[in-house]
């Protein structure tokens, strides 16, 4: 099912997350291509969650919080994804600010994994459920094909 498909792909990005982890600074070639991998995995997701799960969420009233919460965290972890992509992999501080997007993507992940995908799950068809399932792997196909790495500093 489509929660399942979801699901599956943010333990992809947990994996991909504990590698970058695992990187030195003496790596900064490796750590640079995992955490390319993540974005761009991270992006096509969410941007086809977006358009195909969520858009259909809005259309129910009881649900469009959670649906509005869910595409508002994906555009803050846009802008830390871009930040870090903008420094030094090679910088010791690199993995303390990698440290602050594990912790946010995470909250986001729990969020969606525990609340949000069984609000939704209520209120959408099984009919609904199947045309999501075929827009996320049409749109996650496309979207990681076109994924760029945006780099940009965010000054708080």
């Amino acid at each position: 099912d489509i929660f399942g498909r979801l699901v599956q792909d943010h333990d992809k990005h947990r994996a991909l997350i504990a590698m970058i982890e695992e990187t030195t600074s003496g790596e900064p070639e490796q750590r640079k291509m995992l955490f390319e991998e993540f974005v761009k995995e991270v992006q096509a997701h969410a941007n086809a969650e977006d358009q195909a799960l969520w858009s259909s969420v809005l259309r129910e009233p009881s649900a469009t919080d959670d649906a509005r919460h869910a595409v508002a965290e994906h555009k803050e972890l846009d802008k830390l994804m871009a930040d870090l992509a903008a420094r030094d992999y090679s910088s010791p501080g690199w993995l303390r600010r990698f440290a602050a997007l594990k912790e946010e993507y995470l909250h986001h992940v729990g969020e969606e994994e525990q609340e949000q995908f069984v609000a939704a799950e209520k209120v959408l068809s099984d009919k609904d459920l199947k045309y999501i399932q075929k827009v996320f792997e049409r749109r996650k196909k496309e979207e990681k094909a076109a994924a760029k790495i945006e780099k940009k500093i965010r000054l708080k």
